[in-house]
């Protein structure tokens, strides 16, 4: 055995030792608020954009085959009056339109083909649309004038203030348009009214005349 090299190996096994038991102490030294964070946040994986699939923005396109609506109307205002509708009957876009075999949508299953016309309910609802429209337009307007006019009739000696009232009245007239929930209210078929027997019925209120019989 060569004696010349103990102390040699003797001193690079304490070296060592030395480095092991360093690094055990900087493994179990706590860590700063700030360091553990980062940490973590490099440990976990980044969480996907808002969006469309893929972090993309969700995109409209441009409708086409519009029948009764403004032609004008861009795929997000078309999108936006599909969902009030569908609301108000308490359906589905599959309800009107055909779904395409071809295609698949982002959640997976088959796409609508908007611009087909051979479902019944969709011709259905172009027919709906035109009467809510006409009913608003035709005689909405006219029961708003006459109230207006009853306004002014009640305000005689105030014209100037009679004249402002009407005309925030014909401003605000679209407050009282029929819609589809006016009478769907969340069916896709109205529900009869059944009117109350006459016992059932509330009182009259005082100054107006009784209701029918």
């Amino acid at each position: 055995m060569n004696t010349k090299s103990l102390p040699l190996s003797a001193a690079a096994a304490a070296v060592l030792a030395a480095a092991i038991v360093v690094v055990s102490m900087a493994a179990q030294a706590p860590q700063s608020p700030q360091a553990a964070a980062t940490g973590a946040a490099q440990s976990q994986p980044l969480a996907p954009p808002a969006g469309g699939p893929g972090g993309r923005p969700r995109e409209f396109p441009a409708p086409t085959n519009l029948k009764v609506l403004p032609k004008t109307l861009t795929g997000k205002q078309v999108r936006d009056v599909m969902e009030g509708w569908s609301g108000s009957l308490g359906v589905h876009c599959d309800t009107c339109h055909t779904k395409d075999p071809g295609r698949v949508g982002p959640n997976g299953r088959p796409a609508l083909n908007f611009a087909d016309d051979s479902k019944h309910e969709k011709q259905a609802a172009r027919l709906m649309y035109t009467m809510t429209r006409k009913i608003n337009a035709d005689y909405i307007s006219m029961v708003d004038m006459e109230h207006e006019e009853h306004e002014h009739e009640g305000q005689a000696g105030h014209e100037d203030h009679a004249g402002q009232a009407g005309h925030e009245a014909h401003e605000h007239h679209g407050d009282h348009n029929v819609t589809c929930g006016t009478c769907h209210r969340g069916h896709q078929q109205p529900e009869a009214y059944i009117p109350p027997k006459e016992h059932d019925r509330p009182p009259t209120p005082a100054g107006q005349p009784p209701l029918p019989r």
